[in-house]
């Protein structure tokens, strides 16, 4: 059973914390922040938000401490990141589990966040969001798509309703049917990397929803070779792809496969409802995905539906 957190609403308090890497330039961690307050929103910095520790963003039990003050701190009501790139799984033993179930609240980020954010699931059972950071898209200027879309995720208490691509792109259909189940899933590398752990959720009758950055092939082969045998793939009621963003062979001068090829591999013996063209992922313009919440695929129609809100 899912828990939803409180609907955002102006004048709220916003926390930013960096929960993996540091920003290139701590420009990015206050621009996101202008971002908000432009917006109507208040907005606190964690403490250890400028910290840096190698390729982190402060050591383990900083990022973990920020975490969960956030969550302690009944002035927040919603935690969104800095931006991803390596750490979150880290400290995943050091976060307050029991602290954020009897506090939840909106948590924002993609990428290196999923496995915070399925963790937290797995441990709560809390509604967390899939979507753009405020050292991202929030300094480089968001894309109106974007942000209509992640507003409406964060702030609307109604059915959130059938959804569409941007620019009228459709879904690819790659194996016929349909299916309802709660949404889980994010960056693949990620999802790998909890596989079994006791920090991931069991996928059964859900919605497997993948994005992947920058991999070779061979690679990308591989993670989803791991999804395969460890029940995740076979799990699923049913498979979305986003966006597989520079994944390819980097020598075209030796052997290799496509991802479409991969794909077919892995997806077109399985016999649910999968779709690919998920507009998510490492892209400017693209959806907020609320992880938890039930939707419905219909890969025959070529349609997603979220089934509920992802906030009350």
């Amino acid at each position: 059973m899912s828990i939803k957190p409180t609907s955002l609403k102006k004048g709220d308090c916003i926390g930013i914390v960096s929960p993996a890497s540091p920003p290139s330039v701590i420009e990015k961690i206050y621009k996101g922040a202008e971002y908000f307050e432009r917006l109507g929103y208040r907005v606190v910095f964690g403490k250890n938000v400028q910290k840096v520790y190698g390729y982190l963003a402060g050591t383990d039990q900083e990022r973990a401490d920020d975490i969960n003050a956030m969550f302690a701190d009944r002035n927040v009501k919603a935690i969104v990141a800095v931006r991803g790139g390596y750490g979150t799984p880290r400290m995943l033993s050091l976060i307050d589990y029991s602290l954020i179930k009897k506090n939840p609240k909106i948590l924002v980020g993609y990428s290196d966040m999923t496995a915070l954010q399925l963790a937290i699931f797995r441990k709560t059972g809390l509604v967390t969001f899939s979507g753009p950071m405020a050292g991202v898209e929030m300094y480089k200027g968001i894309d109106p798509f974007t942000e209509e879309h992640f507003w409406s995720c964060l702030t609307s208490t109604k059915k959130l309703g059938e959804v569409k691509n941007p620019d009228g792109k459709e879904f690819h259909t790659i194996v016929k049917g349909k299916c309802s189940g709660a949404l889980l899933g994010g960056n693949l590398s990620l999802i790998v990397s909890l596989a079994g752990s006791k920090y991931i959720p069991t996928f059964k009758e859900s919605l497997l929803f993948l994005e992947e950055i920058e991999e070779e092939t061979y690679r990308f082969d591989r993670m989803m070779n791991q999804l395969r045998i460890t029940n995740i793939l076979n799990d699923a009621a049913g498979i979305i792809i986003g966006e597989l963003t520079d994944v390819k062979a980097s020598d075209i001068s030796k052997p290799y496969l496509t991802v479409e090829q991969v794909l077919n591999d892995y997806l077109a013996e399985l016999k649910k409802p999968i779709v690919s063209g998920l507009v998510y992922g490492h892209i400017n313009k693209k959806l907020t995905i609320p992880i938890g919440i039930r939707a419905t695929l219909d890969a025959t129609k070529s349609t997603l539906r979220f089934d509920e809100s992802a906030v009350r």
